[in-house]
């Protein structure tokens, strides 16, 4: 860990300056840094990324005196946690300027129940201390790479990450939203390597979560040889860059989550141009700090000095792109808008499928339409909108509509972008609102669905409440809760099923129709 003569003499300079000095040691045992704090504590500047993988340690030892002959901090081991530091030593300091004893702290390269995530060493005397430094540190990160699964090579190996969540909420709340998260991540290729929540009153401003719980997600995220952490909460743009700065791990919130999801699932034109306004207007304020050194420079009399930095560059061609691709929706919109004035001559009724994401709405387009629409038991397996003709037995049509699935604390701008999709809603004639029955948290589902409809103006149009996947839980539990919301049950994977709904929507359908007729002029 350090010789002896180190030891001395770093104890006798601290003990003549009366700081603390630390020195920041490579695996050869070469002083890569001098560090001089005052009495009580060491500041360390930024590290270089030498070693820049950020699933292992990173190829430092720091060793300071403690004039005091107190034990190691718990600043100490924040700096062994956060800065993934090979060990932590202090060097005790007598009154008379002289190394007594060397404390040395290392991580635990397996997570230990009940254990803080390091190991403190006994103290050894300076004068001959009783440690293999090398072979304690070989020995650590190899249980850290052992304990690590073996993922497949190429490029469909699935990335893993740390799924975070603080909140309020009861025990049972957070866990249920903990596995929506972790649903989301696998629908945008991510695996969970472990989960976090951390129920708070009171969330930090500057980090979101307690800084004791991000340095176990930190020494956890070295364990499970992940660098990827993912909020189910919205962080703001100095959140993020907290967090990232002090812990070397990329942040990704819930709203950039599910806009990545919307960006892979994204097939039509229109589908693309509006996941990309989305993604440029979530991006736009979180764009790096201004800096004069990036400047674009401007010459001639009275030009001279800074021009337009970096960050205004970036941020103009992101307004610029944006505009383009708004024209470009407007465009999409007016033909849209003219397929609907076809369809209105025509006089066809429109459906549209309605619900939370993946309860089932495709599943039951399929059904109803014997169609082949893409299915998949991930959220947001589709995304854009499908429109299939259904003719009932009482021999009229009717155009059904499979529409982008909705989600609790659906993000603002993606709401804005897919505003030109969702306004095929407000032609709809009647809305189904699929619920998928076997979700613990159906009920909560139900309220963010009207919620969204709300927010759409939507929530006057007639509505079938539609009790999806009643295969999945007992009969009698399905007819409590349809007769309490009025709703009716199917499983979209057994038509037989299906007759009761069906007979609803005919029954809706024709008293729509029949409500057009007495209003038709001359009639």
């Amino acid at each position: 860990m350090i010789s002896p003569e180190l030891s001395r003499d770093l104890a006798h300079l601290s003990f003549e300056s009366g700081r603390q000095i630390g020195l920041l040691l490579g695996r050869d045992g070469g002083v890569e840094t001098v560090l001089v704090g005052g009495p009580r504590s060491l500041y360390i500047p930024d590290l270089p990324k030498s070693r820049g993988a950020r699933k292992r340690l990173r190829g430092l030892r720091l060793v300071h005196t403690h004039l005091e002959s107190e034990p190691l901090s718990q600043d100490d081991l924040m700096d062994l946690v956060f800065l993934r530091l090979d060990c932590v030593g202090a060097v005790q300091v007598d009154a008379h300027g002289g190394a007594t004893q060397l404390e040395v702290a290392h991580i635990l390269p397996t997570a230990r129940s009940g254990h803080s995530g390091w190991e403190v060493l006994p103290p050894m005397p300076c004068y001959d201390p009783d440690l293999d430094f090398l072979a304690l540190v070989r020995s650590i990160e190899d249980q850290l790479e052992g304990n690590r699964p073996v993922l497949p090579a190429g490029k469909d190996a699935a990335e893993r990450a740390i799924l975070v969540s603080v909140t309020d909420a009861d025990r049972e709340t957070a866990n249920l939203s903990m596995l929506e998260l972790v649903e989301l991540a696998r629908a945008g290729g991510i695996v969970a390597a472990d989960t976090v929540i951390q129920r708070q009153r009171q969330r930090n401003p500057k980090y979101f979560i307690g800084k004791g719980k991000l340095g176990e997600i930190v020494l956890r995220a070295l364990q499970c040889g992940v660098d990827l952490l993912i909020f189910d909460q919205e962080l703001n743009p100095s959140q993020v860059r907290a967090i990232t700065d002090t812990t070397e791990l990329r942040v990704v919130d819930r709203t950039q989550l599910i806009l990545d999801i919307f960006a892979q699932r994204a097939q039509s034109r229109e589908g693309k141009i509006q996941v990309e306004m989305a993604q440029l207007k979530y991006l736009l304020p979180r764009l790096g700090v201004k800096d004069d050194a990036l400047s674009r420079l401007t010459g001639g009399i009275g030009t001279r000095g800074p021009g337009e930095t970096t960050l205004e560059i970036n941020r103009r061609r992101i307004k610029d792109r944006i505009a383009q691709l708004e024209d470009a929706l407007e465009k999409l919109g007016k033909r849209r808008n003219l397929r609907r004035t076809k369809r209105a001559r025509k006089e066809i009724p429109i459906i549209s499928i309605v619900g939370y994401t993946n309860a089932g709405k495709s599943t039951l387009l399929n059904a109803l339409t014997h169609s082949s629409v893409f299915v998949e038991d991930k959220l947001f397996a589709t995304l854009d909108p499908v429109s299939r003709r259904l003719r009932f037995p009482k021999d009229f049509e009717v155009i059904i509509t499979d529409t982008v699935g909705f989600i609790r604390d659906l993000p603002k701008d993606l709401v804005e972008a897919f505003s030109a999709t969702l306004e095929e809603l407000q032609e709809a004639d009647l809305l189904l609102h699929v619920v998928d029955i076997g979700n613990a948290r159906f009920e909560e589902q139900i309220s963010a669905v009207e919620k969204t409809l709300t927010q759409l103006e939507l929530h006057r149009k007639p509505t079938i409440l539609v009790f999806n996947k009643i295969d999945m839980v007992e009969a009698d539990f399905v007819e409590r809760k349809t007769r309490r919301y009025g709703g009716i049950g199917v499983s979209a994977l057994q038509p037989h099923t299906l007759h009761p709904l069906i007979s609803a929507m005919e029954e809706r359908i024709e008293d729509f129709l029949d409500r057009e007729v007495g209003a038709a002029p001359g009639t």
